[in-house]
């Protein structure tokens, strides 16, 4: 089986709900993460915190697509075409939460394209933060990026017996540039 474009990146968003981004089960991908991005638009204040994290996919086969039996392998060769799932970041940042803090996630497999590839988000889209992070150690060690610093945040090997996770490491960060971000606007 062959899958065109490129692989499954790392934008979507958790956007309140506390519920990743994708489709709703149906054809509308996004669909959460705009629903939420669009209930949060009276939330313009620096007060307001987005922590976009990893998508499950970039990509999706539409429903209309979709076979409605079993593909049988007897008929040879698979190749499937995906749509994109539409990106929420930009009109997020300059839309609808212009002034809230807001942080995104760029997973990649190359050490030495990640933090580039962070530094372009925080151009291209003009947010906080980007938790740039490798997928093979992504449980023990990000590198927070904005627009003037990086920050490596790693488990020492005591905090892994621990049962300590790199997200506490991430939030205890992003709440205090949080809290800096507020300070800088009031």
């Amino acid at each position: 089986m062959r899958a065109r474009g490129r692989g499954a990146g790392s934008s979507g968003a958790y956007a309140g709900s506390g519920r990743p981004s994708g489709t709703d089960g149906g054809s509308r991908p996004g669909l959460r993460v705009s629903s939420a991005c669009w209930c949060c638009r009276r939330c313009r204040g620096s007060s307001a915190m987005f922590y976009l994290a990893a998508a499950v996919s970039d990509f999706y086969v539409p429903v209309s697509e979709m076979p409605e039996h079993k593909i049988q392998s007897s008929g040879g060769p698979l190749q499937i075409t995906m749509k994109m799932v539409p990106k929420m970041l930009s009109p997020l940042v300059k839309d609808w939460a212009p002034k809230a803090f807001i942080i995104s996630f760029k997973l990649e497999t190359d050490p030495s394209i990640v933090i580039g590839r962070a530094r372009k988000a925080l151009e291209v889209y003009r947010h906080q933060v980007v938790v740039a992070n490798i997928l093979e150690s992504r449980r023990s060690f990000v590198v927070i990026v904005t627009k003037d610093s990086e920050t490596k945040l790693l488990l020492s090997e005591a905090e892994v017996e621990k049962g300590v996770e790199i997200e506490e490491k991430i939030v205890d960060n992003l709440q205090s540039r949080h809290t800096a971000f507020i300070c800088g606007k009031n």
